[in-house]
């Protein structure tokens, strides 16, 4: 058995990071972190909750209390707030939204930081987000950046909420991821950036096995068992 890594997938929305790393982690038999959803589960905590992201009160008491974990249910890993199973709730473009913006508040950062770092431990993982290469694991083994144009994202996007029957307007998901990427880039907490040392793969014009190819070729390189 080799040493067990800390690969992390960092980049915008609709780069491909949440398809790649569930491959990589299953190819490698490690815990795929979706650490995006761990911030949708909160958001639909507080849209249930009807409290607001400017609300610093509310939102402590929230980080105080809430009970986020991620469980594996017949092989797929499925997102919990408390004993509810919220792993489709949370796929919704109002909710991706609100994860966007209250993911720039340090109380919910720090928050959730303990339990992005718990599911990591000692054990392999492939940890997927927006700074899990720059914030969450500064040390991991190998860090990967991934990019596609807006224009592609935007129709990945699009296709994925056409496949899950719901209604989307191309332009307006467009708009919305304009409009995410400007937040993540912008906060000033651990804003989406790569790290000086993640390797950049640009998805565009590449298929899931390509990119899934080249990170592999990359991750098992001379001296890796």
């Amino acid at each position: 058995m080799g040493k067990r890594l800390v690969i992390t997938v960092d980049g915008p929305a609709g780069a491909g990071k949440s398809t790649v790393s569930k491959i990589i982690a299953m190819k490698l038999s490690y815990i795929y972190l979706d650490t995006g959803a761990l911030y949708r589960a909160f958001a639909c905590k507080m849209a249930n909750e009807r409290i607001s992201a400017d609300d610093e009160k509310q939102l402590s008491d929230l980080c105080a209390g809430i009970d986020i974990s991620l469980k594996s249910v017949d092989g797929d890993i499925r997102i919990f707030v408390g004993d509810e199973d919220v792993t489709e709730k949370i796929r919704t473009q109002e909710i991706g939204m609100l994860a966007s913006k209250v993911s720039a508040v340090p109380i919910v950062r720090k928050a959730l930081l303990s339990i992005q770092r718990e599911t990591g431990g000692d054990r392999g993982v492939v940890a997927e987000g927006r700074d899990m290469g720059t914030v969450v694991f500064p040390d991991a083994d190998f860090k990967f950046f991934l990019v596609a144009s807006v224009a592609e994202r935007s129709r990945r996007r699009f296709t994925e909420l056409v496949e899950r029957g719901e209604s989307a307007d191309f332009e307006e998901v467009k708009r919305d991821l304009i409009l995410r990427d400007r937040q993540d880039s912008e906060r000033k907490t651990a804003p989406l950036k790569p790290s000086e040392d993640s390797i950049i793969i640009d998805s565009t014009d590449m298929s899931v096995i390509d990119v899934v190819e080249d990170m592999m070729m990359i991750i098992q390189g001379p001296g890796i068992e």
